[in-house]
């Protein structure tokens, strides 16, 4: 396959470098806007080597997920954004349902991406985003008090076993909405409500912070198990500061319910903007960054694992999290998980997770 994505994706530079360089007809602009909710320096070489080899230059606006949605609804037509990147599905979801996206097709996406990690096909075979990265959603707990067959599974969170020993940030936080949006697919929403419940239950402190905050609570001995997104945590791995060893060594990590559906994933995913001047450079920018080669960067660079199919990366930091070996991930479509935040966001509302 990536013999022939690669075919597929340096036709279609090529095709953008003859437009960036006014060698047809109707000369393409060569400044692509770029709003984005990725703040990692490692992006800039992203961006830097599709400048070089299409000749069109990136200009980008920096904010997070609901700063961006913010901006483009007020723009409106108005706005000069071509390309979206934001780094959660159900934000994707909502942006595609609120209309800020431009449905495209395109054979390089459609090769690349597979079916669950970008939006549901219009009629007309359109998409209107596709995910570029995932992230796991995986339970960190304290080695010296925990037994891992005990906090395997997302479910055993919520059991009495486990009262007082959880720690988590904002029960309204994106990462968190799209785990239980995608708890209601798995064991619909009357379990899902009373599966919340528990977790309140078992809170060893009032949500707060973000995920290297709960990771550190449970070194700390402030909780025994908590919840993060697997980036913060392979952050943590990667680093050579003797705090950050010293937090490493106290925590053990598991995949939750490898036996089962698979451990959560959320995207980082991409997306034309709908009144974009620059949709055909718009589409080549999305296209390459599906390619083997910006899919390293992901993977290496803010330590993502890549959503393009087949692609190898060598990342030590994601190899020592799972002992080498393939995990287990839930094969769900990201746009119902993000249709289920509407109903969660009610849930957390009557079991009392801020």
């Amino acid at each position: 396959m990536h013999s022939n994505f690669r075919r597929l994706l340096r036709q279609s530079l090529c095709a953008a470098a003859l437009l960036a360089c006014g060698l047809t007809a109707t000369a393409q602009p060569t400044t692509l806007n770029l709003y984005s909710a990725r703040h990692y320096s490692t992006d800039e070489a992203l961006y830097a080597n599709f400048t070089k080899a299409t000749g069109i230059r990136i200009q980008r606006v920096d904010a997070d997920d609901a700063g961006i949605l913010a901006r483009l609804q007020t723009e409106g037509a108005s706005s000069p954004a071509d390309v979206v990147l934001l780094v959660d599905a159900a934000r994707l979801w909502r942006a595609q349902v609120d209309g800020l996206f431009l449905p495209v097709k395109s054979t390089v996406l459609e090769t690349a991406i597979a079916p669950h990690l970008r939006a549901k096909p219009e009629s007309n075979g359109a998409s209107a985003w596709f995910g570029f990265s995932t992230r796991a959603r995986v339970v960190v707990y304290d080695k010296a008090k925990i037994k891992p067959e005990d906090v395997d599974t997302y479910e055993e969170l919520a059991e009495p076993k486990n009262k007082g020993r959880l720690c988590t940030r904002s029960g309204s936080h994106p990462y968190n909405l799209s785990l239980f949006g995608s708890m209601v697919e798995h064991i619909g929403p009357e379990k899902t409500e009373a599966w919340l419940r528990g977790l309140v239950t078992n809170m060893a402190r009032a949500p707060k912070g973000g995920d290297t905050d709960q990771i550190k609570a449970v070194a700390s001995g402030e909780c025994a198990v908590a919840l993060t997104n697997s980036y913060y945590l392979a952050r943590l791995l990667r680093s050579n500061k003797p705090e950050d060893k010293a937090v490493v060594d106290k925590i053990g990590i598991v995949f939750p319910n490898q036996a089962s559906w698979g451990t959560h994933v959320n995207i980082a995913g991409g997306a034309v903007a709908r009144h974009s001047k620059n949709t055909a450079a718009a589409v080549r920018f999305l296209e390459y960054l599906a390619s083997p080669e910006a899919q390293q960067y992901f993977a290496n660079g803010n330590n993502e694992w890549p959503a393009a199919q087949g692609v190898v990366f060598d990342n030590p930091a994601l190899k020592a999290m799972t002992g080498g070996a393939a995990f287990k991930s839930e094969v769900l479509s990201t746009s119902v998980v993000g249709m289920n935040q509407v109903k969660v966001q009610q849930m957390l509302d009557r079991v009392g997770f801020r």
